[in-house]
């Protein structure tokens, strides 16, 4: 837990490591995906997160390019049977999937708290 003086945690250190981007003591996720209300070190409110579809939409793009480039490298050097890339790339898309989202949505609160990020607004 970090004093008055020092800097400021990463948010790429605290959003990967679920961690609150104020102090990066207390725990950032009440469950997979879910935030918690608040952090239990300094009392940080997490309502002002919202990091939307962004993390589905990157995670999706980063392993879209990695699994389908690794199955065209596969096919294309092996000529595999279609189950056998199944078994592979089936299971290698989950583990990719589920092994970068929580992070990366972590990393997108991060930023929001230390951008100071809102809700974008008209001006009247």
């Amino acid at each position: 837990m970090r004093h008055a003086n020092d800097t400021p945690p990463s948010p790429y250190v605290t959003g990967v490591a679920g961690r609150c981007p104020r102090c990066g003591g207390g725990r950032m996720f009440k469950g997979f995906l879910d935030l918690a209300p608040r952090c239990e070190a300094c009392g940080l409110d997490y309502s002002f997160a919202d990091a939307g579809d962004g993390p589905a939409v990157i995670v999706t793009l980063l392993a879209g390019f990695v699994v389908v480039g690794a199955a065209l490298v596969v096919e294309v050097k092996y000529e595999p049977p279609m189950w056998l890339h199944l078994v592979i790339f089936l299971p290698l898309t989950l583990v990719v999937c589920l092994g970068m989202l929580r992070p990366l949505k972590g990393v997108l609160v991060a930023l929001q708290y230390r951008n100071r990020a809102g809700q974008g607004r008209l001006e009247k």
